[in-house]
């Protein structure tokens, strides 16, 4: 058993939460994404995309890929973006900011960029679309830029991301 993020969550909504569509928007302007790679029909936000069916850690991901991964276990997609990248692709992921696990670490010393999110986000719950609140932890964001070798940490604001005013 996985016990890198330990969650109350139910089991049948653990991993289903969807990305704000602001957050997705304002990142998709920035990166345009070519594919979301874990994704299912319901929190799809990218015209094409991997479901847990299609199994992304076994595909050929996106030239630009959104990953946010199910949070039970992130090591194998953070291995896969460092894989992908490797072979000239971009990855941004979105993760939990938890600098006690060793995949915190591995992606941290392999991505280009590093943004860490202030203030926590309100995933959307996949069945209801309503936005569920207590997100117990900060987030980050890895992009491995394909092709980059500048490296860069930053700090952004939640609501900025958003595309939210303050």
């Amino acid at each position: 058993m996985n016990t890198e993020n330990k969650s109350f969550t139910p089991a049948e909504i653990k991993n289903l939460w969807q990305t704000p569509k602001g957050l997705f928007d304002s990142l998709d302007m920035e990166f345009c994404f070519t594919g979301d790679v874990a994704a299912n029909h319901d929190n799809a936000l990218s015209e094409n995309f991997y479901t847990e069916s299609d199994d992304a850690l076994k595909q050929r991901w996106f030239k630009v890929s959104w990953c946010n991964p199910p949070y039970d276990n992130i090591s194998p997609w953070v291995a896969k973006a460092i894989e992908q990248h490797k072979k000239g692709k971009t990855v941004v992921m979105l993760v939990p900011s938890d600098t006690s696990v060793k995949w915190f670490k591995d992606a941290f010393d392999s991505c280009n960029e590093v943004r860490f999110i202030s203030g926590r986000l309100s995933f959307i719950n996949a069945s209801t679309k309503k936005p569920v609140s207590g997100n117990n932890k900060g987030s980050v964001l890895f992009i491995w830029r394909a092709y980059c070798k500048s490296r860069s940490v930053s700090l952004i604001d939640r609501n900025e991301l958003l595309g939210m005013s303050l």
